[in-house]
């Protein structure tokens, strides 16, 4: 089969696309023909190797997955003999980072857990794009947030990958919206939903006097003081995205903005689970989220669409299309 694969770390250009042996599915895993792959922050990180601390998990020298790509939407091709929730020709799309990646390629063995059947009102292309990044969003704002009905909820970052599903999200649980992004993604947050918008271009979110109960920071360069002076009384910060500093500032302040006052900051990694998928499955095909698709590259420009990727400004998701190279 024709897959990506990495022998270091680095630039786009050290990705190459070559033949490499079929994968065979043990009893747990199925084999999926892959239609449509999808790129992520965990991508880049992956394939950069930085930050250095993720090497530990990745590969200290080299990486550790030859084969990349987390997201993946396609169609059950062999299951092993334990697996009894697909069968063969099922439509499934999943979240592979948790399970060794591998999904730049024409196929890939999946254990069962981290597939489910494909949302049916959405093409490969467009499943490819929902799992990674609506579980993100799903989970930051519901387990990490505890959002509730009628709160008020910031997202910074809100036109790009996880962006986008939190602004969905966050409405399907009632709350009012409110979305920071630049001047061409306006159009964008209006689109799904967004109550407010907010063009850092021209404003900062931190200089209008509003407070909220939740802010999920997806992306920008505010320090957690600037977020902790957002918050309402018993508000929650959740660092998703953005830079470093920030990260490490959330995960150093964090407790001691906790022990004292009555705010909370707090960061947030992913975790792949098969029951967020179906539930991600139910938000889409009832109309309350769609994944918004930026561009879509041929696996074999997949150098080209990390070039994009990295550069940070995509309105959504960049898409893979497997088949067909």
């Amino acid at each position: 089969m024709k897959a990506i694969i990495t022998k270091k770390y680095g630039p786009p250009d050290v990705l190459e696309l070559t033949e490499v042996e079929n994968p065979i599915p043990n009893d747990n895993q199925v084999l999926v023909r892959v239609h449509a792959a999808s790129l992520n922050y965990g991508n880049l990180v992956l394939l950069k190797g930085k930050p250095f601390l993720a090497r530990f998990a990745f590969g200290l020298l080299k990486p550790k997955y030859s084969i990349p790509g987390g997201d993946i939407a396609g169609q059950v091709e062999a299951v092993g003999k334990d697996v009894t929730q697909f069968q063969i020709g099922d439509e499934v799309f999943g979240d592979l980072s948790s399970c060794g990646w591998g999904g730049f390629a024409e196929y890939v063995c999946v254990p069962a857990h981290a597939l489910a059947l494909k949302p049916s009102n959405l093409s490969y292309e467009e499943a490819a794009a929902v799992p990674m990044a609506g579980a993100t969003a799903l989970q930051g704002l519901r387990d990490k947030g505890n959002i509730q009905p009628g709160q008020k909820v910031l997202i910074n970052g809100a036109s790009g990958g996880v962006g986008t599903f939190a602004v969905q999200i966050a409405k399907s649980f009632g709350a009012q919206v409110t979305g920071v992004c630049s001047t061409r993604n306006l159009e964008i947050l209006q689109s799904l939903g967004a109550d407010y918008s907010i063009d850092y271009t021209k404003e900062s979110f931190t200089n209008n006097n509003q407070k909220y109960d939740l802010i999920v920071g997806v992306n920008g360069h505010q320090s957690i003081s600037d977020y902790k002076r957002t918050l309402a009384p018993n508000g929650t910060f959740v660092h998703i995205g953005g830079s470093e500093s920030q990260m490490f500032q959330a995960m150093l302040q964090g407790p001691w903005i906790a022990k004292t006052s009555n705010k909370k900051v707090g960061t947030f990694l992913q975790r792949q689970n098969q029951k967020d998928l179906n539930a991600l499955k139910e938000l889409v095909e009832s109309g309350k989220v769609k994944p918004v698709i930026d561009r879509k590259y041929k696996l074999s420009d997949l150098s080209e669409a990390f070039r994009y990727f990295e550069q940070g400004h995509a309105q959504g998701k960049v898409v893979i299309k497997v088949g067909g190279i």
